[in-house]
């Protein structure tokens, strides 16, 4: 299995930085998982699920204006 090195992870971590903000959330001990597994079962990852939940929240409030 080819190994994943340092050189890639460096262009990788800049490509990330130029195109990409980043957003903490902060969740109650325990909901990451329940949030996490909900997500899995919609086949999408915990970030996808997220940046889904924004967009439609986003959409929804701008039907509303």
């Amino acid at each position: 299995m080819p190994r994943y090195t340092d050189a890639q992870k460096e262009a990788t971590a800049r490509y990330n930085k130029k195109n990409y903000d980043r957003i903490n959330v902060v969740v109650p001990k325990g909901n990451r998982q329940i949030i996490k597994d909900f997500a899995a079962k919609q086949g999408k990852s915990l970030n996808r699920f997220i940046c889904d939940a924004i967009d439609e929240q986003m959409k929804n409030e701008h039907k509303a204006e």
